[in-house]
């Protein structure tokens, strides 16, 4: 199937704070990879929460005369919105009713809003509330999100003044899994952002963090089950959080 159009759009102020982007996609499906972040989807027909992702997956196709849209969230900001562990969400879609019972109409909302930018209103004005509630993200491990986002992170776990146990089980709890499997999505997420422009796929691994061509082959087969040359020719998009990753946002 062809990949779908994709855009992003800058969170409005009242979100900012836990929100890395609004998103928009026509019909049709998209391969979507990991990237750290949790998002809040209307899917064309439910509204769902998004979780953490540790493998890449096929969306679901809108139905016929729709799209999709939806509120992603900065990396470490899952569980300060949505009330729950990251990890409990790591790998699940379930049903907006199911984490906030009292966004059940939110669907209908979505239904009737007529345009994508109508959608993303009712998305933003219902996270709207929950975001100004939030407690700020984990000091320690947004600092350490922000260091994992370098090219080449160098930070050592007594530099957090957390044990390794300490640190992973923070991670976990805020970002849905350990440091180490971050910063391999951040860097898979930078050369998706990076690559094409006739630039060989060697010089964009190396200025993006691998070691080599088969250190990012050996992490595109773990995280995606494709080769990156596989994933250029699908058309994925860099996404996840524009303010870790290289470039601009889209949009």
């Amino acid at each position: 199937m062809e990949t779908a159009p994709y855009r992003e759009l800058a969170a409005p102020g009242p979100v900012a704070s836990h929100v890395a982007c609004l998103w928009a996609r026509g019909a049709g499906t998209v391969v979507v990879v990991p990237d750290g972040c949790a998002d809040l989807v209307w899917t064309g027909s439910r509204v769902i929460v998004a979780g953490p992702s540790l493998r890449a997956f096929r969306s679901a196709e809108p139905p016929a005369g729709t799209g999709a849209a939806g509120v992603r969230l900065r990396v470490g900001a899952t569980a300060a919105v949505f009330g729950v562990p990251a990890h409990e969400l790591l790998d699940e879609s379930p049903d907006i009713a199911d984490v906030w019972p009292e966004a059940r109409h939110l669907a209908e909302r979505c239904a009737e809003a007529g345009s994508a930018g109508g959608t993303l209103r009712a998305l933003v004005d219902t996270m709207a509330p929950r975001v100004g509630a939030a407690a700020a993200v984990d000091p320690v491990v947004g600092g350490a999100i922000r260091a994992f986002a370098a090219t080449r992170p160098r930070v050592e776990r007594r530099d957090l003044g957390l044990s390794p146990r300490h640190l992973r089980r923070r991670f976990e709890a805020e970002v849905g899994y350990p440091p180490k499997t971050l910063v391999r999505v951040l860097r898979l997420q930078r050369f998706l952002a990076a690559a094409g422009a006739g630039r060989t796929l060697a010089d964009v691994a190396h200025d993006v963090g691998y070691t080599d061509h088969a250190h990012l082959t050996r992490d595109c087969r773990l995280l995606t089950g494709a080769t990156p040359s596989e994933l250029l020719a699908l058309g994925v998009p860099g996404a996840g959080d524009p303010h870790l990753r290289a470039g601009p946002p889209l949009g």
